[in-house]
C-alpha cells in the first residue's frame, strides 16, 4: 500500500467510516481510513442505534440534519432490502404529571414548526384516531407526532404502562436500526471506491505555513510519516487529544453514558413496543429494609434522592429474543476518557428499578433478577450538544466529531456534510450551524447564553 493520501480519515468509528465513503464515493483520490483498533469497536458499538427527527431549536439546523441522515438511511433501507433492519416505531414520551401535558404539546408544536411534521391531538372521541405504530418496517408511516390525551387509548395501546399515566406523546419518524450492518455497507461501499484501511495510531502531524502537509503513525512495523492532500479528524471521544496534536484546541468534553441490557422472559415489555421513554423525575423504588440500608451508606445515600428524568427502554433483537436496553443518565458530570470505561457497579439496578415506575411489571424481577448487562461508552459534546463538521483553522484540516449521543443517526448527513465541505461541493442550509466558527459569532455566543435545551434524552 502507497501510505501517501489525498485525505487521511482518522477514526474508524461511524462517523469516520461514513466520512470515508462519502469521500470515496465523490472521487477525493486515495482515501486513508486509520485507527488502531477495528472498526466501530470503541464507541460505536456501545450504541442503542435509534434515531429520530424530534430535536428541539433555536433554528432548523438540528431537525435539518436529522431529516437527511433519515432520508439517507431510508435509501440504503431500499437499496439493499432493508439490510440494516431499519424500523419506524417511534419515540413514545410518557408522563403521570398533568403540568407536563402543555409541554408535550409545545414540545410537539416547536418540533411540527422545525420540519418535524405534523401534530395530531387524540383526546376522547378525536378523529382521526391513534394508531400504533409497526414492529417492522419504514414505508408508509405519519410524520410528526401524536399527542395522546385520551387515558383510554393510553390503556388499549401501551397496558404496560403505569396506570397513572395521563399523557404520552409518539413522535413518529424515529425508530431504530442496525449500526454494524451499517457501518459494513459504508466500509464494502468505500473499499470498492479506493478507500484503503490502516490499522495504526495517530501520532502526530507536520504543519507547515498553516497548512497541514504530513501525518505520523505508529502501527505494529514502526512509525512512519504519511504525506496527505487532507486530513479528517473523527476520532470519537479523542477528538480533543487528535485536534491538539494539529495545535488545535476544540471546545469539547466527554460524559460517561451506560447501558443495561437484560432478558425479559415474562414478556412484559412486548417486542413490537417503541422506544419508551419516562417524561418525569423520579425516585428510585426500593422497599423498607433496601432504604434503611442505603441510608446508612454515605456512598449510596444519593440513590434515596430524586433522579432525573428520561429512563428509557426499548426491546432488542429478532426471533426468540427477549433482551431489553435500558438507559438512564441520571449523572452527566464531565469526565476525561479512559479505556476501558468503568460504571457505576449500581447501574443496572438502579435502571432497572427506575424504569419499573413507568413499567410496573418490570418489579416482579427486583427478587428475582435476571442478569444485567453493563456497558457504554462517552459522549464527546460541545456546550450546546450540537456537532462540529466542517473545516479547523490549520488549512486541509477538517472535523467531524462531537456526536455525542447521537453519531450513529447523525453520521449518514454528517459524512455527506463533510464531503461537501472539502471537495467544495454544495452546502445544505444547515451547514453553518455546525461550523467551528459559529463560536466567534456574537450573535450566537449571545444565544448561547440562554440555550434552553441540548436535546439530550
Amino acid at each position: 500500500m502507497n501510505p501517501n493520501a489525498d485525505v487521511a480519515v482518522i477514526g474508524a468509528g461511524i462517523a469516520g467510516i461514513s466520512a470515508a465513503h462519502h469521500l470515496a464515493a465523490a472521487g477525493v483520490g486515495r482515501v486513508l481510513l486509520i485507527d488502531v483498533r477495528p472498526p466501530l469497536s470503541l464507541t460505536s458499538d456501545k450504541s442503542t442505534e435509534c434515531y429520530r427527527n424530534w430535536w428541539p431549536g433555536p433554528g432548523e439546523a438540528m431537525v435539518g440534519l436529522m431529516n437527511r441522515s433519515i432520508d439517507i438511511l431510508e435509501g440504503i433501507a431500499r437499496e439493499t432490502g432493508n439490510r440494516i433492519n431499519l424500523n419506524r416505531r417511534g419515540y413514545l414520551f410518557a408522563t403521570a404529571d398533568a403540568g407536563r401535558i402543555s409541554q408535550f404539546q409545545a414540545a410537539a408544536e416547536e418540533s411540527a414548526s422545525l420540519g418535524a411534521g405534523p401534530v395530531r391531538i387524540h383526546r376522547a372521541g378525536s378523529v382521526p384516531s391513534y394508531a400504533p405504530a409497526p414492529g417492522s418496517g419504514y414505508e408508509g408511516q405519519p410524520t410528526g407526532a401524536d399527542v395522546i390525551l385520551d387515558p383510554a387509548v393510553l390503556r388499549r395501546d401501551f397496558p404496560y404502562l403505569a396506570q397513572n399515566t395521563l399523557a404520552a406523546v409518539h413522535a413518529r419518524r424515529c425508530g431504530w436500526f442496525s449500526g454494524q450492518q451499517l457501518g459494513a455497507h459504508w466500509l464494502e461501499s468505500a473499499s470498492g471506491n479506493g478507500m484503503e484501511r490502516m490499522e495504526a495510531e495517530f501520532i502526530g502531524a507536520q504543519v507547515v505555513n498553516s497548512r497541514v502537509k504530513a501525518i505520523r503513525v505508529r502501527s505494529a512495523s514502526g512509525e512512519e510519516r504519511i504525506e496527505v492532500g487532507a486530513v479528517v479528524l473523527a476520532a470519537g471521544p479523542l477528538l480533543g487529544e487528535a485536534a491538539a496534536l494539529l495545535g488545535v484546541s476544540l471546545p469539547v468534553y466527554c460524559e460517561l453514558h451506560a447501558k443495561a441490557s437484560m432478558p425479559d422472559p415474562l414478556g412484559v415489555v412486548p417486542r413490537d413496543a417503541p422506544l419508551l421513554i419516562w417524561a418525569d423525575p423520579q425516585a428510585v423504588i426500593w422497599d423498607g429494609e433496601e432504604r434503611r440500608a442505603l441510608s446508612e451508606d454515605p456512598a449510596t445515600a444519593w440513590m434515596l434522592g430524586e433522579l432525573p428524568s428520561g429512563v428509557h427502554v426499548r426491546p432488542e433483537g429478532s426471533g426468540g429474543s427477549s433482551i431489553l436496553l435500558i438507559l438512564w443518565t441520571y449523572d452527566n458530570r464531565p469526565v476525561p476518557p479512559t479505556f476501558p470505561p468503568q460504571f457505576d457497579p449500581n447501574y443496572g439496578e438502579i435502571a432497572l428499578r427506575g424504569l419499573a415506575t413507568m413499567i410496573p411489571g418490570l418489579a416482579a424481577y427486583f427478587t428475582r433478577r435476571p442478569r444485567i448487562t453493563v456497558d457504554g461508552g462517552y459522549y464527546l459534546k460541545t456546550r450546546e450538544n450540537r456537532p462540529l463538521v466542517g473545516p479547523l483553522p490549520v488549512q486541509g484540516a477538517y472535523v467531524l466529531g462531537a456526536l455525542s449521543g447521537f453519531g450513529l443517526m447523525a453520521s449518514p448527513a454528517c459524512g455527506e456534510l463533510l464531503a461537501a465541505h472539502l471537495t467544495g461541493g454544495d452546502l445544505p442550509s444547515y451547514a453553518d450551524a455546525f461550523r467551528l466558527e459559529r463560536y466567534e459569532d456574537p450573535a450566537y455566543r449571545k444565544l448561547l447564553e440562554d440555550w434552553k435545551s441540548s436535546g439530550q434524552l
